[in-house]
């Protein structure tokens, strides 16, 4: 059998054609010899080559009848998409593999097959079907009584990542069994997987600082080290420990290995990789031993290492390893007081995540994906260096990477990217509104105002933090002052709990935002403020903010927006009123009765013309059969629901199940709505998940998914009389001439505060316009 290697693989590409000239007999033959050859160039690092080969593999064992070759070649063909960082193309390949083995009987190649899968859906964040497929594919090895170890690595994985994403209490419960299943998949007889499950217990331990347990892992890793063949497998793997030992040598004076010593093994694996032509682990390394330098704080050599990675990079177009090079190179400079260098290398970083965008999954190929410790960190450290100095050009340049970071939580929320960048200025969108920006820094909140055909406007406010904290950190924007004041806010709205000073949080926020812009809007005139807001910013109910005399709705229309990428609104004249309506008002199992639900859609009904849809009739397909068969403008679902930092656990309720966040535009139907989109949606009894301060992210989420151009929803359930009261006042505003949506939904919240029964905030704070406020 021959192994093509090098000139060998690429004469085999040109000359697929000679497939069609063979004689049935060759055709197996040569599908082996073609399964050898892309194996050895996925060794070698080039993976683009390995897939056109199981390509060819793959036609050359359907040609010979050979049905299991066939899916061997394709699932080869996942594993060359996975080193690539297209995991949704590898995605599809594996759902079409999936959906003819699953009428097969149990075999290695259905279990292999459900693993990828598995692993695949945990890439790209669907941890909830990852663990299904995995569990499937688990059962089905040991029905076999084939060796599980891969299946248990990636589960000890998806528990990780299940341990990283939980804030509850059962996040140590993830984390022990990650270890648990780690400890079981090290006791597999594959050497690969072997070493594969103790560097991962070794990132694990290292990441929470157990230093001395990890060091009894070292042993037993290097010896692994030693017997694994040479290729990417091995190359990934030595980086990864490095990586791990770099970080136990942080937290431990006392390291098992000096500094000396990993830069050692990462220059012999940067020599490695040149030996094997393999430019993409050379970046790895390089940029490991940049890191390596840099908390050294071995400046000169940590820049000089990693420019050298991000050109290599950069050279084959690896995005996904060059962006963690440049931000370090940013971190590097800035460290050596080179601020108009450090922001040029953070502005290529966030230009680089912009080429990514839905592929970001990608970017550290061996470790688990993390939006907030590997992404997020970039655009608030860039702001932070420009607000240094905050010039005009500065402060443009922060409203752009704030409107970023914005997008960025919104394609990582699902996990693809859902929305491109095109920011447009206020005076081009509405010349009476004025847009605030808000970015939580680790010792400050910034606060930046954006006035039509005005300079921008900046003011921060200073907390208290150690110094620590006020360097480049890879800070998350959290703030324990802005955190209690938070939790003060929502604890004042309780209507039944009294204060001696209930305003004092309300007024306290609006010092921060508001009050050092308050002539400034007062003569532009402004009537709306467009807030995009940072962190759990994001889930205030501006309309209770307070300046000591009136709440903000007394002032102002307000909304809330990602930035400016708002799609061009229509004003809705009396004919295009069109309503769906739907909604639920009896109990359903884990919820509970919701009575004026009937009353509020039945008041809707007489304001404007209305399909309505309700309780058994409010069903997933009758409302995809409603929206199919006609154009509504606007979309009312009174239903329960919930928005959710995290996509699995923000849905909507219908009498038969729950719509998925992810599913909402399909049933929605954006893709056909191009001419005439949903213009308002309204979800008027969603609230947010409890103990989530970043839950608003998932109503933005539902309102991008489901491509309406404006969204009302409500932070928290509120009374269904009030409800009912106040969106009845809405309908009739939205008919008055020449009355934007914010104003309308302003007015009906005035209306309520100006009555004897709901003056007070709780009943009509939370109602808050997502996208275009017109």
């Amino acid at each position: 059998m021959v192994i093509l290697t090098g000139e060998g693989a690429i004469a085999s590409l040109a000359s697929s054609a000679s497939l069609q000239s063979l004689s049935t007999t060759d055709y197996l033959s040569k599908a082996q010899d073609l399964n050898q050859a892309g194996a050895h160039q996925l060794s070698i690092g080039n993976a683009q080559a390995a897939l056109e080969l199981w390509k060819e593999a793959e036609a050359a064992y359907t040609r010979a009848g050979d049905t299991t070759g066939q899916f061997g070649s394709r699932l080869n063909q996942v594993q060359a998409l996975k080193a690539l960082g297209q995991y949704r193309r590898a995605r599809t390949l594996l759902e079409q593999i999936n959906a003819h083995l699953n009428t097969l009987p149990a075999s290695a190649l259905k279990a292999s097959s459900l693993r990828s899968l598995g692993i695949v859906l945990l890439r790209i964040g669907d941890l909830s079907e990852s663990k299904r497929v995995l569990e499937f594919s688990l059962e089905i090895s040991q029905q076999l009584k084939e060796d599980p170890g891969s299946t248990l690595l990636a589960l000890g994985n998806l528990s990780r990542a299940q341990a990283e994403q939980d804030q509850s209490k059962t996040r140590q419960t993830h984390y022990f069994r990650a270890i648990a299943l780690y400890q079981e998949a090290a006791e597999t007889i594959n050497p690969e997987t072997r070493l594969q499950a103790r560097l991962n217990l070794l990132s694990l331990l290292a990441d929470s600082k157990q230093a001395a347990h990890a060091s009894l892992l070292l042993p037993e890793i290097q010896s692994l080290l030693e017997t694994l063949p040479l290729g990417r497998s091995r190359l990934y793997a030595q980086v990864n420990f490095a990586e791990s030992l770099i970080k136990l040598a942080a937290h431990s004076s006392q390291s098992a290995t000096a500094p000396a010593a990993i830069a050692q093994l990462l220059a012999d694996t940067v020599h490695q990789a040149k030996s094997l032509g393999d430019v993409r682990s050379q970046a790895y390394a390089l940029g490991q031993l940049g890191y390596l330098y840099e908390t050294s704080k071995q400046w000169k050599d940590a820049e000089q290492v990693t420019r050298q990675a991000i050109q290599i990079a950069q050279s084959i177009q690896a995005e996904d390893i060059a962006v963690s090079w440049q931000w370090q190179l940013g971190r590097i400079l800035h460290q050596q007081g080179r601020t108009p260098e450090a922001i040029e290398a953070y502005s290529q970083a966030v230009d680089t995540l912009g080429v990514l965008r839905g592929d970001l999954v990608a970017i550290n190929p061996d470790a688990q994906f993390s939006f907030r410790e590997q992404v997020e960190p970039i655009y608030r450290q860039l702001v932070q260096l420009l607000l240094e100095e905050p010039t005009e050009s500065h402060l443009q340049q922060a409203r752009a990477v704030i409107e970023a970071l914005q997008i960025a939580e919104l394609n990582n929320f699902f996990r693809e990217a859902c929305l491109d960048t095109l920011p447009q200025s206020i005076e081009q969108v509405d010349p009476k509104a004025a847009v605030i920006y808000s970015i939580l820094l680790p010792d400050r909140l910034a606060v930046i105002l954006s006035l039509p055909e005005q300079p921008l406007r900046y003011h921060f406010t200073r907390f208290p933090a150690s110094s620590q904290e006020t360097s480049l950190s890879q800070n998350q924007g959290n703030n324990r002052i802005i955190d209690q004041t938070f939790d003060d806010l929502f604890a004042s709205l309780s209507p039944f709990i009294s204060s001696a000073n209930p305003l004092q949080p309300h007024q306290k926020i609006y010092d921060w935002l508001i009050r050092p812009f308050e002539q400034d809007l007062a003569n532009s005139e402004t009537q709306t403020l467009v807030f995009v807001l940072d962190g759990i910013l994001q889930g205030l109910p501006l309309a209770a903010l307070h300046d000591g005399q009136q709440y903000l709705i007394e002032k102002y229309s307000l909304a809330l927006t990602p930035g400016l990428q708002i799609l061009p609104s229509r004003s809705l004249t009396p004919d295009q009123f069109r309503t769906l309506a739907g909604g639920i008002s009896e109990e359903r199992p884990g919820f509970s009765a919701l009575p004026g639900v009937a009353e509020e859609i039945e008041q809707i009904s007489t304001l404007v013309p209305a399909n309505v849809l309700l309780n058994q009739a409010f069903t997933t397909r009758a409302l995809n059969e409603k929206l199919a068969s006609a154009a509504f403008p606007i979309v009312h679902l009174a239903t329960h629901g919930q928005f959710s930092s995290q996509v699995d656990n923000t849905f909507l309720l219908t009498w038969d199940g729950r719509i998925q966040v992810r599913d909402l535009d399909r049933l929605l139907e954006m893709g056909d709505r191009q001419n005439q989109p949903i213009e308002l949606l309204i979800l008027s009894a969603c609230q947010t998940a409890k103990g989530d301060k970043r839950a608003v992210l998932g109503m933005a989420g539902v309102a991008l998914r489901s491509g309406a151009r404006s969204t009302i929803a409500t932070l928290w359930s509120v009374q269904d009389d009030s409800t009912s009261e106040l969106m009845t006042q809405f309908y009739i505003q939205l008919q008055k001439p020449g009355i934007t949506r914010a104003e309308a939904l302003r007015q009906a919240q005035l209306s309520l505060l100006r009555s004897s029964n709901y003056q007070h905030p709780y009943h009509w704070a939370p109602f808050v316009l997502i996208g275009n406020w017109r």
